[in-house]
């Protein structure tokens, strides 16, 4: 306790050690300044009972502090610093700390520490003999004498479903004679409206077009033209590599139509034929 002419300085210095942890914890220098006004006048024992009165709380409230702070740095640290720090507990208030929540609390820490420590050490085995690096050769490995599944492309290609929707053509009879009949019904069936259909009678009165146009860039390769026609005009071939450079190229008039049907027509019969009991 030290004294000054305007008012009086309590001065507490507690020392917390915690012989588990070789830790020690110092708190000084706390001053609770008391104006010499509350206690000028009064007789020797009331003011000392005035200073005890401010003085006990404040100590209390400091030790609790303390430990809860001491609590929260050391939760990680079990077994006797615990019980160490519980025992000075006691001492500094009047309530335990020991409950039964926080016996759990321990017991539940103890087993995270276990916990912990099993996945360092996992860890460090890993790192040390680069079990991973292991792993990802020996998967390696077991591809690299497997059948390859990378073809070259495009020297090489896959094989094609005899149902794929390609590029579209119109085909011909064996004898050289245009098969389609203008009866328009793949116009009216497209969905995207990109076929355009003109016909015109001819003399042994037989109907055949004079204007074919398909915008490929409307198509959405439905395969609806080709179901509708009745005599197997308009097909998707299974050409995929038509890609161009310009719009224009994409709009396809009878010729082009009849140009991709003479080029793919032994592909184009032979799927019609391995799929012509389900059509």
């Amino acid at each position: 306790v030290l004294g000054t002419g305007s008012g009086i300085c309590y001065k507490l210095t507690s020392t917390i050690r915690i012989s588990s942890l070789n830790t020690l914890f110092i708190w000084r220098q706390l001053a609770v300044p008391l104006s010499s006004n509350s206690i000028r006048g009064r007789p020797a024992g009331e003011a000392e009972a005035i200073r005890l009165g401010y003085f006990s709380p404040m100590a209390a409230f400091l030790a609790r502090k303390s430990l809860q702070a001491l609590r929260a740095r050391q939760l990680a640290v079990p077994g006797q610093a615990l019980l160490g720090l519980h025992n000075y507990g006691m001492r500094f208030s009047a309530h335990p700390y020991s409950t039964i929540k926080e016996d759990e609390e321990r017991e539940q820490l103890a087993k995270e520490i276990s916990k912990d420590w099993s996945s360092v050490f996992e860890r460090s085995i890993n790192t040390l003999f680069l079990t991973e690096m292991v792993r990802g050769l020996m998967l390696t490995l077991k591809y690299f004498f497997d059948k390859k599944v990378t073809i070259n492309y495009p020297f090489e290609k896959g094989p094609l479903s005899p149902r794929f929707r390609g590029e579209h053509a119109l085909r011909r009879y064996p004898t050289g004679e245009e098969r389609c009949i203008a009866c328009k019904l793949c116009e009216a069936i497209c969905p995207a409206q990109a076929i355009t259909i003109e016909a015109e009678e001819r003399e042994d009165g037989s109907r055949r077009t004079t204007r074919y146009d398909i915008d490929m860039t409307k198509c959405i390769y439905c395969g609806f033209c080709q179901e509708a026609c009745p005599v197997d005009a308009i097909v998707e071939g299974p050409n995929f590599e038509f890609a161009t450079e310009t719009h224009e190229e994409l709009l396809y008039d009878k010729e082009k139509l009849l140009e991709n049907g003479d080029r793919w027509e032994t592909e184009i019969a032979e799927n019609l034929r391995s799929e012509s009991l389900y059509r």
